[in-house]
């Protein structure tokens, strides 16, 4: 798995170019990239394949595009910043005005999508809602790393937060977290491919009660079980 890591990354390496911005011959220059905060990086969907996607990870977006087909699931996009719309809407029904800092917002990031391709998260989410069930289909990179040669137990966490938070928003609206317990079972390798299954078990009132494992791609191996509350921050969008 380490090897699999470090041919990844001599992979990436070729495909950026040579160190120290050199510019092979025959080489055209390519364009200077701009700002992430430019229009064109907003508007980029980061859940499609990318170099960095290893074998498993093509397959399951291939078999869950497939299942899109019928309408019956639904591929979530995904890009670096939160679309204007929705930061209005965390502003409005979250923050404190007084708190928010128009000069900030306008330099944010995703913590998710922060990293170069095939470094950090690479995941796309896949939603029912008539199960109301998300799955996202998680490969982490080499930057992820925690005990050597394993994905960090925090990097775990946080995409089974984004995983259960994405399919609580898709079946009531706005929510935020207000408990999260994590079991961990097993380790996972880094640049391996895992599942992380969430499900909407019930909603009391304002109140979400998701449950989420991650499993390996053939479901054999479980390696974390989490139960998560999470609150409706606009109590109007739940009807039923």
């Amino acid at each position: 798995m380490l090897r699999s890591c470090a041919a990844r990354l001599r992979t990436l390496g070729a495909l950026r170019g040579p160190p120290g911005g050199r510019r092979l011959p025959g080489r055209e220059p390519r364009p200077a990239l701009r700002s992430f905060s430019s229009e064109e990086v907003i508007l980029k969907d980061y859940s499609v394949p990318n170099p960095s996607w290893n074998k498993d990870l093509r397959l399951l977006f291939d078999q869950f595009m497939e299942k899109c087909e019928d309408g019956s699931w639904k591929r979530l996009p995904s890009y670096k910043r939160i679309p204007a719309e929705k930061i209005q809407d965390f502003k409005t029904h979250l923050l404190d005005p007084k708190l928010v800092k128009e000069e900030q917002l306008s330099q944010t990031q995703l913590f998710t999508r922060s990293f170069d391709d095939g470094l950090g998260f690479e995941y796309v989410m896949f939603y029912s809602d008539v199960e109301k069930r998300m799955v996202c289909l998680f490969q982490g990179g080499p930057y992820l790393e925690g005990p050597p040669g394993f994905v960090h137990g925090g990097a775990i966490a946080t995409m089974i937060d984004s995983t259960v938070g994405m399919c609580a928003l898709m079946a009531g609206g706005v929510v935020v977290t207000a408990n999260l317990n994590i079991n961990y079972k097993r380790p996972i390798p880094l640049c391996s491919v895992v599942m992380i299954n969430s499900q909407l078990d019930k909603v009391e009132g304002r109140k979400f009660f998701v449950s989420c494992n991650v499993q390996s791609v053939d479901e054999k191996t479980l390696y974390s079980e989490a139960t998560i509350l999470k609150i409706l921050a606009r109590e109007d969008r739940v009807e039923g």
